[in-house]
Protein backbone atom coordinates (compact mmCIF):
# COMPACT_ATOMS: atom_id res chain seq x y z
CA UNK A 1 0.00 0.00 0.00
CA UNK A 2 1.28 3.60 -0.32
CA UNK A 3 0.29 6.78 1.11
CA UNK A 4 0.63 10.15 -0.08
CA UNK A 5 -0.11 13.28 2.14
CA UNK A 6 -0.16 16.78 0.96
CA UNK A 7 -1.50 19.70 2.38
CA UNK A 8 1.27 21.22 4.55
CA UNK A 9 2.23 24.99 4.50
CA UNK A 10 3.17 27.94 6.60
CA UNK A 11 0.25 29.32 8.46
CA UNK A 12 0.11 31.97 11.58
CA UNK A 13 -0.84 31.15 14.28
CA UNK A 14 -5.22 30.84 15.02
CA UNK A 15 -5.34 30.07 10.91
CA UNK A 16 -6.12 26.52 9.59
CA UNK A 17 -4.74 23.95 7.27
CA UNK A 18 -6.06 20.39 5.61
CA UNK A 19 -3.47 17.54 5.19
CA UNK A 20 -4.95 14.94 2.64
CA UNK A 21 -3.97 11.15 2.81
CA UNK A 22 -4.98 9.64 -0.60
CA UNK A 23 -3.97 5.63 -0.22
CA UNK A 24 -3.41 3.10 -3.70
CA UNK A 25 -6.17 0.77 -1.85
CA UNK A 26 -9.36 0.84 -0.28
CA UNK A 27 -9.45 2.68 3.20
CA UNK A 28 -11.47 0.29 4.24
CA UNK A 29 -9.10 -2.59 4.10
CA UNK A 30 -6.57 0.30 6.11
CA UNK A 31 -7.64 0.08 9.68
CA UNK A 32 -7.11 2.93 11.09
CA UNK A 33 -5.70 5.81 9.28
CA UNK A 34 -3.54 7.62 11.40
CA UNK A 35 -1.86 11.10 11.70
CA UNK A 36 1.30 11.32 13.26
CA UNK A 37 3.78 14.25 13.74
CA UNK A 38 7.29 15.22 14.79
CA UNK A 39 8.76 18.19 15.47
CA UNK A 40 12.54 18.80 15.69
CA UNK A 41 14.02 17.31 18.67
CA UNK A 42 11.02 15.67 20.07
CA UNK A 43 9.65 12.49 19.92
CA UNK A 44 6.81 11.37 17.09
CA UNK A 45 3.29 12.05 18.70
CA UNK A 46 0.29 9.89 17.45
CA UNK A 47 -2.45 13.16 16.67
CA UNK A 48 -5.60 11.35 15.31
CA UNK A 49 -6.91 7.93 13.75
CA UNK A 50 -10.13 7.01 12.20
CA UNK A 51 -11.13 3.15 12.19
CA UNK A 52 -12.40 1.64 8.93
CA UNK A 53 -15.82 1.68 10.51
CA UNK A 54 -15.75 5.88 10.94
CA UNK A 55 -14.37 5.73 14.45
CA UNK A 56 -12.25 9.01 15.22
CA UNK A 57 -9.92 9.51 17.73
CA UNK A 58 -7.51 12.31 18.75
CA UNK A 59 -4.46 13.43 20.85
CA UNK A 60 -5.44 15.50 24.13
CA UNK A 61 -3.16 18.33 22.86
CA UNK A 62 -5.44 18.73 19.50
CA UNK A 63 -8.81 17.80 20.44
CA UNK A 64 -11.26 20.55 19.67
CA UNK A 65 -9.06 22.13 16.69
CA UNK A 66 -8.28 19.06 15.18
CA UNK A 67 -11.04 16.63 12.89
CA UNK A 68 -10.05 13.53 10.57
CA UNK A 69 -12.51 12.73 8.10
CA UNK A 70 -12.48 10.52 4.88
CA UNK A 71 -13.85 10.46 1.57
CA UNK A 72 -13.92 6.64 0.82
CA UNK A 73 -14.71 7.43 -3.47
CA UNK A 74 -11.34 9.16 -3.27
CA UNK A 75 -9.63 6.87 -0.65
CA UNK A 76 -8.73 10.09 1.17
CA UNK A 77 -8.16 11.06 4.70
CA UNK A 78 -8.15 14.40 5.54
CA UNK A 79 -6.89 16.40 8.91
CA UNK A 80 -8.52 19.63 8.89
CA UNK A 81 -6.71 21.76 11.81
CA UNK A 82 -8.13 24.86 12.64
CA UNK A 83 -6.91 27.13 15.68
CA UNK A 84 -3.16 26.69 14.74
CA UNK A 85 -0.70 27.23 17.47
CA UNK A 86 3.22 27.19 17.05
CA UNK A 87 2.93 24.03 18.84
CA UNK A 88 1.75 22.26 16.11
CA UNK A 89 4.75 22.94 13.70
CA UNK A 90 6.27 19.60 13.01
CA UNK A 91 6.52 16.91 10.23
CA UNK A 92 3.11 15.20 9.66
CA UNK A 93 2.93 11.56 8.42
CA UNK A 94 -0.20 9.50 7.63
CA UNK A 95 -0.08 5.50 8.22
CA UNK A 96 -2.02 2.93 8.43
CA UNK A 97 -2.10 -0.42 9.47
CA UNK A 98 -3.40 -3.00 5.97
CA UNK A 99 -5.74 -5.93 6.40
CA UNK A 100 -3.79 -7.81 3.64
CA UNK A 101 -0.12 -7.41 4.96
CA UNK A 102 0.48 -7.19 8.69
CA UNK A 103 2.42 -3.77 9.80
CA UNK A 104 2.31 -0.18 9.48
CA UNK A 105 2.78 1.94 6.17
CA UNK A 106 3.72 5.25 6.17
CA UNK A 107 3.63 7.61 3.62
CA UNK A 108 6.43 10.86 3.41
CA UNK A 109 5.50 13.85 5.74
CA UNK A 110 4.37 17.06 5.03
CA UNK A 111 5.96 19.88 6.81
CA UNK A 112 3.13 22.18 9.16
CA UNK A 113 4.77 25.32 10.14
CA UNK A 114 2.67 27.57 12.25
CA UNK A 115 4.39 30.88 13.00
CA UNK A 116 3.55 33.62 15.81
Amino acid sequence: VQLQASGGGLVQAGGSLRLSCVASVSIFSLNPMVWYRQAPGKQRELVAGITSGGRTSYADSVKGRFTISRDVAKKTVYLQMDSLKPEDTAVYYCAADWSARAGRYWGPGTQVTVSS
